[in-house]
């Protein structure tokens, strides 16, 4: 745990290799701390931007679960400047919005068309430890004038699609030329 706070203060903990971090959420006060930059930055290049739900184990106090929140780095030097990390409920039902990624080649790319990716991403809502990292799906049977709707991504009957089913995440047209 951190006890001291304010820019100085930060500077002289960067300068000895320390990170200032906070864990919000919880029910309780935001609690302060200091991480190894070296070892916070490499765990945090394996899960930064994705649903993990991470377990910080802190000197003196209970383990805490927690999702990572905004991570700030400095431009130039690319170096760790402070972390925030979001304490779960992991029995509470919560809203997640995980990365869709779509592999293959459809066949109407092949025969001329063009792929549009209209959402990256979709919105579920579940247990944390349920959700995934994020889904694939397959393009390759679409033709032109194909498309798939978020309501085509197989969930485990754990989670609750919030998207609206019917909404268009990927469609093969025909090529414009201008």
């Amino acid at each position: 745990m951190r006890t001291s706070a304010g820019k100085g203060a930060m500077r002289q903990l960067r300068m000895k290799g320390k990170t200032p971090a906070v864990v919000y959420g919880g029910g309780a006060a935001a609690l302060s701390l200091e991480m190894d930059t070296k070892t916070l930055m490499q765990q945090l290049l394996e899960i930064y931007r994705q649903n993990a739900v991470v377990t910080l184990k802190i000197d003196g106090d209970k383990d805490r679960y927690v999702l990572v929140g905004e991570v700030q780095t400095d431009p130039v030097r690319d170096t760790l400047i402070h972390a925030d990390f979001c304490e779960i409920d992991l029995q509470k039902v919560r809203r997640f919005d995980v990365p869709i990624v779509y592999t293959g080649i459809a066949k109407g790319v092949d025969l001329g068309g063009e792929m549009f990716v209209e959402h990256d991403s979709v919105t579920l809502e579940g247990l944390p430890l349920e959700i995934p990292d994020q889904f694939s799906l397959a393009v390759t049977d679409l033709k032109i004038g194909d498309h798939m709707t978020f309501g085509d991504i197989s969930l485990p009957p754990s989670l609750k699609l919030i998207s609206r089913a019917d909404t268009v995440c990927v469609k093969v047209d025909k090529k414009i030329n201008v």
